[in-house]
């Protein structure tokens, strides 16, 4: 673009067949627009414009150039609008996590439509983990452990952390937890899309100790399994970001604080494109800049 900014200031002057009428559409002051032709004159070795007290005018090499460079730059604008269009106009599809779609999505949303409103957005909430493919979308919003398959094109934006939390009601009808081992399978509850038991694993410096949580009560929802253990039927195992508003409300509690979880990742997936098509582009760069303003995941 800088490149070509002397051409179209010099364009500007032969429209306005004036330096100042120039630099007012351009935005420009009347001396740098002087400079900036006569900068391109330099260089072309010609002169392009000549200048009387009354107007300007172009000269025969001035009339050359400007018949060759305005159908360039022309084209070169159109192409620009067409793609800014493309970027900016169409359907989105996006999946994303039940829980963190009603938390997060409605100020994503909200802003990403203020931002590109020509952007229509279809929106699918499911915990379960989907292909991408076969779920039809343009990409899936995931909260999950670092991808393993190597063929999957994911972009990662921040990590997870989790914690093991109880109600005060349930802590006064069990021990309090010193390590993992005194978890009991009767006293903790599984996040499971088939109702299968959930291993959590622990570690504190060099240690790993893990606990298979029982199956009294499963869930494949992390709001539904947080008010669980809020109501006292249980341990559990969740995001920060779910079990935020109880802790600081006191009616949650991290157990085994000396002992940590292993992190998940917030991970942005797609179908295996060769580049990212612009929709898709847009709005991965505008909900990754708001989760680098919210400084990872808020509650």
């Amino acid at each position: 673009m800088e490149q070509l900014k002397p051409i179209r200031t010099f364009l500007e002057v032969a429209r306005q067949q004036s330096f100042s009428g120039a630099a007012r559409s351009l935005g420009m002051t009347p001396a740098s627009v002087t400079r900036i032709v006569a900068a391109l004159e330099k260089d072309l070795g010609k002169q392009l414009l000549l200048r009387t007290t009354r107007q300007v005018s172009l000269t025969a090499e001035g009339a050359i150039i400007a018949a060759r460079y305005r159908p360039v730059i022309e084209e070169f604008d159109a192409i620009g609008r067409e793609l800014t269009q493309r970027r900016d106009a169409g359907r989105l599809r996006v999946n994303a996590p039940l829980s963190l779609g009603l938390r997060i999505l409605p100020e994503v949303v909200a802003g990403f439509r203020l931002a590109y409103p020509r952007i229509q957005l279809e929106i699918q909430l499911t915990d379960a983990l989907i292909d991408v493919i076969d779920a039809d979308c343009d990409l899936a919003i995931r909260i999950s452990r670092p991808p393993t398959d190597k063929s999957t094109i994911w972009r990662k934006l921040c990590d997870v952390p989790r914690h093991a939390v109880a109600a005060p009601a349930l802590l006064q009808r069990m021990a309090r937890p010193e390590e993992p081992g005194d978890l009991s399978a009767e006293h903790t509850m599984s996040y499971s899309a088939d109702g299968g038991s959930e291993t959590w694993e622990f570690s504190r410096g060099t240690t790993v100790r893990q606990h298979r949580a029982g199956t009294w009560v499963t869930t494949n929802n992390g709001d539904l399994l947080a008010g669980l253990a809020t109501a006292g039927q249980g341990v559990c195992v969740l995001p920060e970001f779910l079990l935020a508003r109880g802790l600081a409300a006191g009616e949650l509690e991290v157990l085994l604080p000396d002992w940590t979880l292993p992190q998940l990742w917030l991970t942005l997936f797609y179908p295996p494109y060769e580049t990212l098509p612009p929709l898709v582009a847009t709005f991965s760069d505008y909900f990754e800049s708001y989760i680098e303003g919210a400084r990872g995941l808020g509650a």
